[in-house]
């Protein structure tokens, strides 16, 4: 059974950063498009960034600049760089694996 394992989120100030990753098992990334979305509170889950296999990437642009998306193949983990971090991007975010592989979640929290 495939399993996606988020961890790194947590509580920062804003202008922050962090780092969150994604460890998948019983799927090879390097073969997989991938994303990362948040569910932030009241709103619906939106795609904040996707890598697939060509190398293309594409974000939100909400964090175009901030964000980046990539790949440890070696470890079979997605990665999601996060700097310059505001209070809006405030959210649960969730890793997928394409096409219906999903984690379980990782709380962002960022204060003002």
């Amino acid at each position: 059974q495939v399993q996606l394992v988020e961890s790194g989120g947590g509580l920062v100030q804003t202008g922050g950063s962090l780092r969150l990753s994604c460890a998948a098992s019983r799927i090879s990334i390097s073969i997989k498009a991938v994303g990362w979305y948040r569910q932030s509170p009241g709103k619906q889950r939106e795609l904040v960034a996707s890598l697939n296999v060509g190398g293309q990437t594409n974000y939100a642009d909400s964090v175009k600049g901030r964000f980046t998306i990539l790949k440890d193949n070696a470890k079979n983990t997605v990665l999601l760089q996060m700097n310059s971090l505001k209070p809006e991007d405030t959210g649960v975010y969730y890793c997928r694996v394409f096409s219906n592989y999903w984690g379980q979640g990782t709380q962002v929290t960022v204060s003002s």
